[in-house]
This record gives structure tokens, sequence and C-alpha cells, in this order.
């Protein structure tokens, strides 16, 4: 099998000989099935009146042996239980696929350059399409804002189970809002996304499939925030609210049978006091302790599911209880395990990947690795998709210092503008992209959506150090010491630290920047 190094991708399909009653779509041919609602995927009645068949499934023949590997699961239903009434119809890009199989992926470490792999299982209420315009449901079947955006009510899926078959309803989403998010114990402070202007919402559920988030004010954004953030709006109650006081009165009586200090101290080993989705398991957070609890991780809704959490990687099994199909009816996942391996040093990544040891890679991949890469294609049987136009580096400051004169020049639109000029693109394509990138202002999406006006993407992208130097000075930035370097308009010193995460942007990039702001007298340190 091929292996793929830059380039994202959902599913590995493989060509399938045969195929349910429904018509083997796809998105390179659609056999006549016009589109549904949303692209690239359909609901299952929606499907069946637009193909014209009646679905019926089929289930990876190994799903009874993966769910066994899944410690705390009983013995596994059939499909029919396990699918939720109304399951997600998925189109493949090219043809259905076949089951089987391990995905090999890289990561930098636990919580580090993860989230390329994290994307390939992941879920949320919805997701944006491929085109990055138009949210489509996922766990969600449906929602609705009312008019002003103080509300956004979610229909959930009858039927949908976690991964360890116990139903997913309205009750977990207002578990993980009332007594994760907003308990104090859980999170000292709750996130930004989960407040509106700093207030909490009410979670209201009408019925089993039925919750609405009601806010203080409009905020029309959190629709968009579960369609793009790792951090999911449920927890299953069923699960961590055994060890909640607030759900169980005797969870602390339960925590310390299994030798933990209180309930909490479970959550904690469980959800790891972060709404990241890979934060660290009981495996590695507390393995000592592992055989006491339930599980050996949190139920999932996620495609899979991690069995094994060590310091070198984590292994992971297809969720048997996964609400998505291809259109033949078959259960999503095709690929039945996936194993992520830890590596921290970026050469020794490129070369595993040149080794063919991985299977798909993108995160902390640089344009300064393709020479290498592509010259090992063929003997490694891989494909390198390089795709500069993606590479949406930006560098920003903290307009939020605690020293009173940083804050108000970082504030500075014209500041921010001198900086931007100051930056020298057309060398920092040719050195550290190959002169295969376009200079652009970051204006948030990539590719750039029709509503941007095109004016935005060149905005303050011209290399102008003389205009650079022009703004500063107007800003009160000037070497009054004589070093070569400017200060802040109090003549206090200012040096420029730049903090940056490798698996993000090269640090040749870095330091190409910070030359160039040191250049028009702003002491940059890469």
């Amino acid at each position: 099998m091929k292996k793929y190094f830059l380039v994202t991708m959902a599913m590995l399909a493989l060509p399938l000989s045969a195929h349910a009653s429904c018509p083997a779509i796809s998105v390179a041919d659609m056999k006549g099935v016009a589109d549904g609602a949303y692209p690239q995927q359909f609901e299952k009645a929606e499907f069946e009146a637009a193909a014209g068949c009646t679905m019926s499934f089929t289930a990876n023949p190994d799903s009874a042996a993966l769910n066994g590997k899944i410690r705390g699961n009983g013995d596994l239903p059939s499909l029919a239980e396990r699918l939720p009434a109304e399951p997600l119809v998925v189109v493949p890009y090219d043809s259905v696929g076949k089951y089987g199989g391990t995905l090999d992926v890289l990561s930098n470490a636990t919580e580090a350059g993860t989230s390329d792999f994290l994307s390939v299982r992941h879920v949320n209420f919805v997701r944006y399409s491929d085109d990055l315009l138009t949210i489509v449901p996922n766990v969600a079947k449906d929602w609705k804002f009312n008019d002003d955006f103080t509300e956004l009510t979610f229909h959930l899926r009858k039927g949908h189970k976690w991964s360890d078959g116990h139903p997913f309803t309205a009750e977990d989403v207002k578990f993980w809002y009332d007594h994760l998010m907003m308990d104090p114990k859980v999170f000292a402070e709750p996130k930004d996304y989960a407040l509106v202007a700093g207030e909490r919402m009410e979670v209201v559920i009408s019925d089993p499939q039925t919750v609405t988030f009601k806010m203080p004010a409009p905020k029309p954004g959190l629709l968009a925030h579960f369609a793009t953030s790792y951090a999911q709006g449920w927890q299953p109650k069923h699960f961590l609210g055994k060890f909640h006081p607030a759900i169980n009165a005797d969870a602390d009586k339960l925590a310390q049978s299994m030798g933990f200090d209180d309930g909490y101290a479970v959550i904690a080993a469980y959800y790891g006091n972060s709404d990241w989705t890979d934060t660290p398991s009981p495996l590695l957070n507390s393995p000592e302790k592992v055989a006491n609890l339930p599980a050996d991780v949190v139920p999932t809704l996620e495609s899979h599911i991690t069995i094994r959490d060590t310091a070198e990687g984590r292994h992971y099994v297809a969720n048997p209880y996964f609400h998505q199909v291809d259109p033949t009816g078959q259960q999503l996942p095709y690929i039945s395990e996936q194993d992520e391996v830890y590596i921290n040093d970026p050469q020794v990544r490129v070369l595993k990947l040149v080794n063919a040891e991985v299977d798909y890679k993108s995160q902390s991949l640089q344009l300064i690795d393709a020479p290498l890469l592509l010259e090992n294609q063929e003997k490694g049987n891989y494909t390198v998709d390089l795709r500069p136009e993606i590479a949406t580096q930006s560098f920003s400051f903290n307009v939020t210092s605690e020293n009173a004169e940083k804050r108000k020049v970082f504030g500075d639109v014209r500041f921010r503008k001198a900086m931007s000029i100051a930056i020298n693109r057309d060398e920092i394509n040719e050195v550290a992209f190959f002169g295969q990138g376009v200079s652009r202002q970051n204006i948030g999406f990539s590719p750039t959506p029709d509503f941007v006006d095109e004016k935005w993407l060149s905005y303050a992208t011209e290399y102008d150090p003389a205009g650079a130097k022009a703004l500063l000075d107007e800003v009160g930035m000037k070497d009054t010491d004589g070093d070569g370097f400017r200060e802040l308009p109090n003549g206090e010193k200012i040096v420029l630290n730049m903090q940056f995460a490798t698996q993000g942007i090269s640090g040749k990039v870095v330091e190409l920047v910070a030359n160039h702001w040191s250049q028009v007298g702003v002491q940059t340190q890469a």
C-alpha cells in the first residue's frame, strides 16, 4: 500500500468488487444520484430517496474481535443494535473501501504534533465540508439558531451509542457543560468558548435527542466553534457521572474503593482536566491503578478508541458503534486499527517517512524536508503532496501584555503594519519554500472563500523597510541610546522574543523574520 505524506485524508479506500443493494457512488462517480442537502454526505432516508434503494448494513467481520480488545466492553450485539436509526451516509472520494489493516502514523509526543492524526478519527456536533465554507452534520443530525443567535439547538441521532454500547443522548451534553466545564474542581476557569461575554450559557434538554444552548447574548460563532474544535461538547454521563458527587452521592466512596482519593481524582485520570480529546488516559496518568477502573479510557463517539497508551505511543481499534456508513451500507471505519508512535526528533521523523515506516503524515513537516522526501518516493512507495498554499503561517503580538507601554504599542495598528511590511516575503519564499509559495496576507482562511475581498490578500505584504521605519517613528519608537535598536516611546528597552512550535512553522522562517525586524531597529531574538 502506498504511503501518503503532506496530505490530509479522512479514510483509506480500496476497490470493492461487491456492494449492497444501494449503488456504490463516490465523489468521482455519483452514478446519477443527485447531491443531497450537504456536500459529500446524506442522511439515510435522504440517500435512499435520492438513489431509489433500501439500505442494508454490513460490518467489519473483525468487529467482535476488535471489541474484545476494548476493556470494559461487553459482548457485541448485532449491527442493527449498534447503528443509530439514522446513520450518516458518507460518500467516499474514489470508491467504497474494504475492511482491515492498520494505519501507521507518527506524532511528536503526547499532545504534541498529534492534530493531523486526531483529525482522522475526530467527530463533533458538526464539521466543515471540503470547501471550508459549508458546515455539515456529523454527530448532530441537524441544528437551528433562533433569530437573534441567542439559542442554538442540536438534534441528535436516535439510537446513537457510545463505544461501550450505552445510549448517547442530550444528557451527555448537559453533563459535560454543567458538571465538567462549569465545575471549578474540574476546570479552575471555564474555557472562553463555553462562555458568552464572560457569562455562562444554559443547556436545556427538550427530549433525549434535542438539546439547546441558551446564551445571555448573541453568539453566532458557537456553531463554527463546534465545526472546528477538537474540544467536544459532551462527555459520557453514564460513565464519568458515577464519580461526580453531584450525580452520585457515593462517588467518593466508589473512587476510594478503586484506590483514588475521591471521585474528582478519577475524573481527572480519565478526563485529564482538559477539553483536548487525546490527552493522556489513565493508562498513562495512573497506570498502577488502571486495573481497578471500569475501563482503560472514557467511552468515545470517535471512529477509533485507545487500547494502549504509553510514553512511546498509542494504539487504537475501530469503534464498533460508530455512527457513519458508506453508500453501500458498510459501517465505517474501514481501517481496523491505528498505531501512533512518538518521535520528537524532526530528523528521525523524516527518516521514518523515507523508510516507509509510516502511512501518513502532514503536521510538523516543512518544505525544507521536501527534497529528501521527493528523492525517495519511488524507493519508499509513497506520495508527497506539496501544498505551499496552505502554509498560513503568521506572527502575533501580545496585545494584553501586563506591561502597559508594550500593550499600547502592540495594540497600535501602525506598529503591526510596520512589522508586516518589514518582512521580506520574497526572500522567505526562496529560502524556505523553494519559490513554491505565494506571498499573501493571512486572512484566517485557506483556500480563500468568495466573500473575502481580494484587496486583503495583499494588504501590507509589500517589502518596504523604509516605510516600516517611518511608521515606527510615528509610533514613537526611536533609537535614543545609539545602540542601533529602538526603544519604547517611554524610553524602555524592548526585545521581541519569538516563541514558536516547530510543528507549525519552520525555524528558518522564524530566523529570517527576526532578522528582518532587527534590520528596521526592533531587536528580535528567535
